[in-house]
C-alpha cells in the first residue's frame, strides 16, 4: 500500500485502527512507519541551485 494512502487517511483524520480496519494489509506499526517516513521526508534540507557565474 502506498504511503501516500496512508498519510492521506491520517491527514482526513482516521485513526490506526480505522486504517487497519479499511485496509486489512497493513497493520499497526505499518501505519506507524508510513507516518515516520513522511515526517522524515519533510525534514529534509533543500539545497538551493547555484547560477552560473
Amino acid at each position: 500500500m502506498p504511503v501516500s494512502v496512508v498519510l492521506d487517511c491520517l491527514a482526513d483524520g482516521m485513526s490506526v485502527s480505522e486504517i487497519v480496519t479499511e485496509y486489512p494489509s497493513i497493520d499497526g506499526s505499518g501505519v506507524r512507519a508510513a507516518a515516520a517516513y513522511g515526517a522524515r521526508l519533510a525534514r529534509e534540507e533543500l539545497v538551493p541551485l547555484r547560477t552560473a557565474p
